[in-house]
């Protein structure tokens, strides 16, 4: 089940790879995300210690959790990535422009993820080209 995606992520960036990689979150992050409260606008993943983490992944806060144990909104998160995958994905960063964004968060077997993409910036006609695509499909779905 889709949670949240990061529409802005798809327009901007030329998806090279994805991967599913689980998150550690506290209890009252994950039932906030559950009820929707999650945005994965501006967030993006980098490395440190040889590990995946996420930041700027906005979590509110949830509205029946108890005072004392509110969690920080912006906190960095860890990825968790298999050995194969971590040194695959640093690879794939090594190329000039190439990043890695935070693309959706889904649930798998009641277990939250998040769809990681290993990304390359888009030119301003690139840009452009995607919402031609985007306009003519509409039409073409509007006509029928």
């Amino acid at each position: 089940m889709n949670l949240a995606n990061n529409r802005k992520a798809y327009f901007e960036y030329q998806i090279i790879e994805e991967f599913d990689a689980g998150i550690i979150l506290l209890g009252t992050e994950v039932k906030s995300i559950r009820l929707g409260g999650v945005n994965l606008t501006d967030s993006y993943i980098f490395f440190k210690n040889s590990e995946l983490w996420v930041k700027n992944l906005k979590v509110s806060r949830y509205k029946q959790q108890y005072f004392a144990d509110t969690h920080d909104d912006n906190r960095e998160k860890k990825l968790l990535l298999t050995k194969s995958q971590i040194s695959k994905i640093s690879k794939l960063l090594q190329d000039r422009g190439v990043t890695c964004v935070p693309l959706q968060i889904f649930t798998k077997s009641n277990k939250i993820k998040i769809k990681i993409g290993v990304a390359k910036g888009k030119k301003l006609w690139d840009k452009r080209q995607t919402i031609k695509e985007r306009d003519l499909k509409r039409e073409s779905q509007s006509e029928s």
